[in-house]
C-alpha cells in the first residue's frame, strides 16, 4: 500500500475525531454555559461587577476556542496540502 494514501488515511481519520471530539466539547460548554447564565440570573446577590466579569471572562474563553480551531484546521490544511504534493518547495 502507498505510504502517502495510508498518510492521508490517517490524516482524514484523524481530523475527523478532533472535528467530533471538539464539536462534543463545544457543545458540552455551551451547555454550562447556558446552566451558568440561568444561575446567575436567579441568583439575586450576585454583584453586577461580578456578573460583567463573568461574561467578558465567557467571552474571552470562546474567542480563545475559536482561534485555537483556526489553528488546528490550519495544520490539517498544511498537512493535506503536504501529502497531496501541493507545497511549494522552500
Amino acid at each position: 500500500m502507498d505510504s502517502k494514501f495510508m498518510g492521508k488515511q490517517m490524516l482524514q481519520y484523524n481530523k475527523t475525531s478532533f472535528e467530533k471530539s471538539f464539536s462534543t466539547m463545544v457543545n458540552m460548554q455551551n451547555n454550562a454555559e447556558k446552566m451558568f447564565q440561568f444561575w446567575l440570573h436567579q441568583t439575586k446577590g450576585f454583584p453586577e461587577e461580578g456578573r460583567n466579569f463573568m461574561f467578558e471572562w465567557i467571552d474571552f474563553y470562546k474567542k480563545l476556542r475559536d482561534d485555537y480551531k483556526t489553528s488546528v484546521d490550519e495544520g490539517y490544511r498544511k498537512m493535506e496540502e503536504f501529502l497531496s504534493g501541493d507545497h511549494k518547495e522552500v
